[in-house]
């Protein structure tokens, strides 16, 4: 094990940019085209030829669904050449096809890494009800309180008035209650259309001005961003929210607790994870890419729990030399 903690320590950290870059430039030119699926692709080719040059001893944890339903980056799939470190993956090529091919802000391609067998596995649960904050506010906010009460908790911690606390929800029928109950506290309400990644990080970036997060949104997003919030030193919690009782009647089957509340380190079990994203489109988080007449021009978010470093990458790249990713 000590062996393969160096090479993960050494060979990985920043290679996983060149990964989340490569998606993102392919993702790129499909912008405002609306086409949601040809974007989708070319970002999945990218990243998993990408991946492929890694070495590493990869198994996808979250990808792009089953084998059958997704020929690439599927579950289950193994990447990297082989050899150590071995290592559970999450990927996802855009988060936020939406966005991207409408033209809209705030897509990302993301991944993130851990040691083998450390990463949480949603199974059959598509949502869970997360809450996420910053450094400030670890430790003091829960799933168990309400929204009122995790808005005061994240005010006090902070020593900002309640009207100065924003609150980012995901603008769904199913967050509507939180999102009135957050109002009536008094809180600021930031509504996002997509992007539940990017809204569990902004809590934790100090210049993005948002301060908490809730609501029912994805899990497998819930943890890839507990791999970003860990090396941040903020904190997010989520619990199994099943959509109907066959969706609960499997999630029990596959031995997952629905009541339980996760926290990032049930959902990322590993001190030593990586996370990368690098903007596709503009957002609050990061710039999307950018074309100049000779290359692009990426900026990316590089981050490792075990130092807990957080690197802000901009990256300028010849377009000559992403050829076979810039499908059309």
């Amino acid at each position: 094990m000590g062996s393969e903690k160096l090479s993960l320590d050494r060979n990985l950290a920043l290679e996983l940019v060149r990964v989340t870059e490569s998606a993102a430039i392919a993702a790129s030119r499909w912008m405002g085209r609306g086409d949601k699926n040809g974007a989708d692709g070319a970002a999945v080719d990218a990243m998993r030829s990408a991946l492929s040059t890694i070495a590493m001893d990869g198994i996808v944890v979250i990808g792009e669904g089953e084998k059958d339903e997704a020929p690439m980056l599927f579950n289950g799939e193994r990447i990297g050449d082989g050899s150590e470190p071995k290592v559970d993956i999450a990927v996802d090529p855009i988060e936020g096809t939406t966005p991207t091919a409408l033209g809209r802000e705030n897509a990302l391609s993301v991944i993130a890494l851990s040691e083998r067998g450390t990463m949480f596995n949603p199974g059959p649960c598509f949502y869970m009800n997360k809450i996420a904050a910053g450094p400030e506010s670890r430790g003091k906010i829960s799933l168990d309180l309400t929204p009122t009460e995790n808005v005061r908790e994240v005010a006090k911690a902070k020593a900002i008035p309640i009207r100065e606390v924003t609150v980012v929800i995901l603008d769904r029928p199913r967050n509507q209650e939180i999102i009135e109950e957050v109002r009536k506290a008094g809180a600021r309400v930031h509504l996002i259309t997509d992007g539940d990644v990017a809204a569990a990080i902004s809590t934790a970036w100090p210049t993005s001005g948002a301060d908490l997060l809730l609501g029912i949104g994805g899990t497998p997003e819930g943890v890839v961003s507990a791999a970003a919030l860990k090396s941040m030193g903020g904190e997010i919690q989520g619990r199994l929210w099943p959509r109907d009782d066959a969706e609960s009647k499997a999630i029990i089957a596959a031995g997952l607790e629905i009541d339980k509340t996760l926290t990032h380190n049930d959902l990322i079990q590993s001190e030593n994870c990586f996370f990368a994203a690098t903007g596709v489109t503009n957002g609050e988080l990061l710039r999307g890419v950018r074309y100049t007449p000779t290359g692009a021009v990426t900026q990316s978010l590089v981050m490792r729990s075990k130092s807990g470093t957080v690197r802000l990458i901009e990256s300028t790249h010849r377009l000559s030399k992403f050829s076979e990713y810039l499908s059309e």
